[in-house]
């Protein structure tokens, strides 16, 4: 508490708030703390015009002992100090007057604002950071009733930060040994490992040709499961092989 300042004053929700037994002893009152708010406080809402608290005070022995107390909005706390008839009375009524003209200024009220509005737009950054992976599973989610080509995967992965394309995460996951790397027919096609964890089906399309011959056309197109395996891998995952494709916020 400064120099100038005749009561510690909190701000809690936008309010100022004084503590009633700091209150009472300022005043100068002599009577029980306990008998003083009883007797006074009937005029009042709880919750509106006070609020319950604890405070505490040390004893002779060095001991801590919790006390009840409350927390008095500007507007009681005057009006208090009116009815306690003291030699402060007045010196405390003037002193809570000109702290509530500061606060109804206009300055003081933009400034407040200002705060809030600052105060919110932080609140609403950290939520949007909380909730971004809970957005990411659910777009995998929603995709994961159709299987889609490696490609539409890059395309889910980039639009939820993954800076990869088609041409790398087919490299990367011939690397991680979830797609055949071997330079042969299966060349792209599922590893044994990825097709027992049901990551990828293929794809199998008979093309007739002009001469009238067949040919079958094998595609690897991942299921459900592997867009919503891989798009937490690639955002979860703490493994340098997916953090450098991760975008740096």
């Amino acid at each position: 508490m400064s120099d100038n300042q005749l009561i510690n004053v909190t701000i809690k929700n936008n309010q100022q708030l004084v503590s009633a037994r700091d209150l009472h002893k300022g005043l100068g009152l002599t009577g029980r703390f306990s008998r003083w708010f009883k007797n006074n406080s009937e005029f009042f809402e709880e919750n509106t015009d006070f609020y319950k608290c604890t405070s505490s005070t040390v004893v002779n022995n060095g001991a801590v002992r919790v006390l009840d107390d409350y927390l008095l909005t500007i507007s009681m706390a005057k009006q208090l100090a009116m009815m306690a008839r003291t030699e402060r009375s007045r010196l405390y009524r003037e002193y809570f007057l000109d702290l509530e003209r500061k606060w109804n200024s206009p300055q003081e009220v933009v400034k407040r604002g200002y705060a809030i509005l600052q105060d919110e737009n932080t609140q609403l950054r950290i939520e949007n950071k909380s909730m971004k992976p809970k957005a990411l599973f659910a777009d995998a989610v929603s995709a994961s009733n159709k299987t889609i080509l490696i490609g539409d995967l890059a395309k889910i992965l980039k639009q939820n930060g993954v800076n990869i394309g088609s041409v790398r995460l087919f490299r990367w996951l011939r690397k991680h040994g979830y797609l055949i790397k071997r330079d042969a027919s299966d060349y792209n096609m599922p590893t044994q490992k990825s097709m027992e964890r049901k990551l990828f089906v293929v794809k199998e399309t008979v093309i007739t040709h002009s001469d009238g011959h067949t040919t079958i056309s094998k595609t690897t197109k991942v299921t459900g499961k592997g867009q919503i395996y891989f798009v937490n891998k690639f955002l979860k995952s703490t493994n340098p092989d997916t953090e450098q494709f991760r975008e740096k916020r």
